[in-house]
């Protein structure tokens, strides 16, 4: 009987053993959600966003959610897909006409779609603020994890908004 004993006691530790063990290591891997926001540079209308699966519309302000480690870690990466609208102000017909549809069938025949991997910045303490998407010029992105909104002299991202396109874009 006492060997009985002993052995669960002995199974029972190494039970314990392994739940404290496997809490040490999923702690770095401990997710949140946090806001998604874009912010356009452009002069060219971004009609959707997509970071790591995560969708948004990218009008301005922010959307819920993007699912993020609570800790930064290295290599955290940004999979930033997006579609571009290049003339978001062509003069239309009327709204709910036929030729307004028409019109409308041509235009997102130019829309245009684009893909870009980034490194995701490191975030000081141990949460984020969500994740800022910048969309600039020739198609780029820089992504922040900023606490400080755009505009902020303590935001990272500098760039201007409302950016023409330069005639050559670099590679």
């Amino acid at each position: 009987m006492e060997f009985m004993m002993n052995k669960l006691l002995a199974r029972g530790l190494l039970y314990l053993l392994g739940l404290m063990l496997y809490g040490c290591s999923s702690a770095d891997n401990e997710m949140a959600g946090g806001n998604l926001q874009a912010v356009n540079h452009t002069l060219h209308g971004i009609n959707w966003m997509s970071v790591n699966g995560y969708r948004a519309h990218a009008g301005g302000g922010s959307s819920c959610c993007i699912i993020m480690p609570i800790k930064w870690r290295p290599g955290l990466k940004a999979n930033v897909e997006w579609e571009v609208d290049p003339e978001p102000y062509a003069p239309s017909p009327p709204l709910g006409t036929d030729e307004f549809r028409a019109f409308m069938v041509k235009h997102k025949a130019n829309y245009q779609r684009h893909s870009a991997t980034v490194d995701i910045p490191e975030w000081p303490g141990t949460e984020s603020c969500g994740l800022s998407v910048h969309f600039l010029v020739c198609n780029q992105v820089k992504v922040t994890t900023s606490c400080w909104g755009y505009g902020s002299p303590n935001n990272p991202i500098k760039e201007p908004r409302q950016m023409k396109e330069p005639a050559v874009c670099p590679k």
